[in-house]
């Protein structure tokens, strides 16, 4: 049966797909262990990220057997160590010449809404997202190819308190904006030229209020009174659109 599990008894996983593949080879971050291509697939990856890597030229079927079933791997699986764990202050020290952006998840859990979400996070240069470690998706093969490579570009860092985080923001001088149907203004008034940190919650609860306490101001984003509210990735990449023109 083909229901391998992504994590191996070490803590290991298997990403799969094109384009995590290719970001995980070029990542120097990630401990890559062994990858199964068909001839195809080592073709489009090419030979230069394919040498960082013990690898094997196989069938279709046989990557497939090493995935749990279903997975869309296109021919490619990797078989490497999570991402090392960054702490914030760490991570952002590297967007230091640029004005940082960043994502704040409270309690968003589904790998694709969160895949979709860093990948956005990437598109519009996003210096990190940030989630609960409790209540957010592990690092994953899911997450990664939802992802499509953003995983091994942006930070995807896990704290295990989402209102201390946000302390710790507010003392890095990030203005914190919680993004709420009913919020105070819209988006655009809302935002800032300098470091901002943009916070969404779960398309059921919405931002907790103790998370909601920590941000210094709430905005929505306006749309037709046809439709309730957005799926929270578009939501996630119309404020990344926004915060980008301003």
């Amino acid at each position: 049966m083909n229901k391998a599990p992504q994590r191996s008894v070490s803590g290991g996983l298997w990403l799969y797909g094109l384009h995590p593949v290719r970001a995980a080879l070029g990542n120097p971050q990630r401990n890559v262990k062994r990858a199964l291509l068909t001839e195809h697939a080592a073709s489009a990856i090419g030979k230069p990220l394919l040498a960082r890597v013990r690898h094997e030229i196989t069938s279709a079927d046989a990557v497939a057997r090493m995935l749990p079933q279903g997975s869309v791997h296109q021919g490619v699986a990797l078989s490497c160590d999570p991402l090392p764990k960054r702490d914030i202050e760490s991570a952002l020290d590297q967007s230091l010449d640029k004005r940082r952006v960043v994502v704040v998840l409270d309690q968003i859990s589904d790998p694709h809404n969160v895949g979709a979400i860093l990948r956005s996070a990437a598109a519009f240069g996003a210096s990190a997202v940030i989630v609960q470690d409790r209540h957010a998706p592990p690092e994953s093969g899911v997450l990664a190819k939802s992802a499509s490579g953003a995983l091994d570009i942006v930070p995807y860092l896990e704290v295990v308190n989402i209102a201390r985080a946000l302390d710790e923001l507010g003392e890095l001088r990030f203005w914190r904006v919680a993004l709420a149907g009913d919020g105070e203004q819209p988006l655009a008034e809302a935002v800032s030229s300098g470091d901002i940190a943009i916070v969404l919650g779960s398309e059921g609860s919405g931002i907790r209020r103790l998370v909601r306490e920590r941000c210094d101001t709430a905005a929505f984003i306006p749309i037709d009174a046809e439709m309730e509210s957005l799926n929270v990735s578009n939501a996630a990449a119309v404020a990344l659109y926004e915060v980008r023109r301003t």
